[in-house]
């Protein structure tokens, strides 16, 4: 079964130096329908105005992850972790006992990228951060694996039974990915038009997969996406 969450249907903010979009409750967006799925709990499309940014603020228990699509972003935090996150790279920061972070847009031009949260496996994990850049022509024309618990053909580790792909699709290429027994999926469309199992997507969609063996993600528009293969 596949469920369709629209873009134009999530919740959304704007700051004036922040556009936020909602895939599930957050802050002052609630919805009881789209409180996250399985361990999923956070999908926010953020467009941050140049030198500006989050300032430090703390977390705890959750895994946190960053998926930039244009522009970079400049993280810091407590646990003495810096770094410069471009297209193609990605975080996970584990919050466990507690970290105070920083999430800025040094520069003059915007950047555009989504904020993942996901719910960890237990509580009182000890901090941790991690980086990676994943080359475009490892994603392209097919689902390329980027975050896992065993952090596997180097990925980036998270503490819960999830694996999450990236792909990047020219039009006409497509995807595929089959779900084990029992596992649920969510796509998240980042960029672009298509189908999934026949279920046109656009840019902002994403999708809650239950008692689906085999996807197919076909792009009619360069595409750029995620899949997140849940317990």
């Amino acid at each position: 079964m596949l469920t369709l969450r629209n873009s134009e249907a999530r919740g959304h903010a704007n700051h004036g130096w922040l556009d936020s979009h909602h895939t599930f409750s957050f802050a002052d967006y609630y919805d009881p329908s789209f409180m996250g799925f399985r361990a999923l709990r956070v999908i926010n499309e953020d467009r941050v105005a140049g030198q500006s940014g989050f300032g430090a603020h703390s977390h705890r228990d959750m895994e946190i992850i960053t998926y930039v699509l244009s522009g970079q972003l400049e993280h810091r935090d407590s646990l003495g972790s810096a770094g410069m996150l471009r297209a193609g790279e990605m975080q996970r920061m584990t919050a466990g006992t507690g970290v105070l972070h920083s999430e800025m847009n040094s520069g003059d031009e915007e950047v555009h990228f989504l904020q993942i949260w996901v719910l960890p496996g237990q509580k009182g994990l000890k901090p941790g951060y991690e980086q990676k850049f994943f080359p475009r022509e490892e994603r392209q024309g097919g689902f390329r694996l980027v975050v896992s618990p065993e952090g596997q053909d180097g990925s980036l580790k998270v503490n819960q039974d999830l694996r999450l792909y990236s792909t990047l699709l020219g039009p006409g290429e497509k995807a595929g990915h089959t779900l084990a027994p029992g596992r649920h999926a969510w796509v998240q469309v980042a960029r672009g038009t298509g189908t999934l199992n026949g279920v046109a997507v656009k840019a902002g969609d994403g999708v809650a997969v239950s008692n689906e063996s085999k996807l197919e993600l076909l792009a009619s528009a360069p595409m750029e996406a995620l899949l997140f293969d849940l317990a």
